[in-house]
């Protein structure tokens, strides 16, 4: 009984802000998307000018299948952008797309909280295979350390999440400013709208952030319990 509270007042919280997140998402980006920029130029045309802008004529924008699935690649030097957005000029489109610029803006000036992320990345992959496996054998089979491993290994997606927040915020802080600087967007109506797409996406950030946490806070806890009763 302890377990099945203690797991829904520290998981639940991140739940309901994801879906908070996902509805708020999906409301202004298809508003937005119904809204064209001034210029009437696509998300490929704006990302592709703020790249040149500051630098990076050799990172390549491409398109990608997959509703939302734009990002970019540190790797391959490459900005992938949806077919939504990469042929569409709105204000979603070119909000979308100018955030993603952020992050190669970020990869170019080896903006720190990005590299973390990068190192982190093997780890969290690791851990997604190995960790709750880990975890449940170490409870089944009466193997502390083994649970503990699964444990630390969920860390790894929580700091994750966390260091996301900096490197999301601070894309979306670069997007704005940057079709702000180059005219891209204009006037109150085409400001707002990029904020609120901006600050929508940051809201999904923040959600996988309080649900990697609050998962972790729950084995961690669970296990310190088991622990504890073993020493009673």
């Amino acid at each position: 009984m302890f377990s099945q509270v203690l797991f829904w007042l520290l998981v639940l919280p991140g739940i309901a802000l994801g879906l908070y997140a996902q509805s708020r998402i999906k409301y202004n980006v298809a508003r937005y998307s119904r809204v064209r920029t001034g210029i009437n130029a696509t998300g490929a045309q704006v990302a592709r000018h703020i790249l040149d802008a500051a630098g990076l004529q050799t990172v390549a924008v491409e398109t990608t299948e997959g509703m939302l699935s734009d990002h970019y690649d540190p790797r391959a030097k490459i900005l992938r952008l949806s077919e939504g957005v990469y042929y569409s000029p709105t204000v979603a489109s070119v909000g979308i797309a100018a955030h993603e610029a952020g992050h190669a803006i970020q990869d170019a000036e080896n903006y720190l909280p990005l590299e973390a992320r990068s190192y982190l990345v093997p780890f969290v992959q690791l851990g997604a295979r190995i960790a709750p496996w880990a975890f449940i054998a170490g409870i089944l089979f009466n193997m502390p350390g083994l649970a503990w491993a699964g444990a630390v290994l969920f860390g790894a997606s929580s700091l994750f999440a966390l260091i996301t927040l900096p490197v999301e915020i601070d894309a979306s802080r670069r997007a704005l400013d940057q079709l702000v600087r180059h005219r891209i967007v204009s006037g109150p109506a085409e400001v707002d709208g990029v904020r609120a797409v901006l600050r929508s996406a940051a809201w999904s950030y923040v959600a996988a952030a309080v649900s990697a946490v609050g998962s972790w806070l729950f084995y961690l806890i669970l296990l310190f319990s088991r622990s504890a009763g073993r020493r009673a």
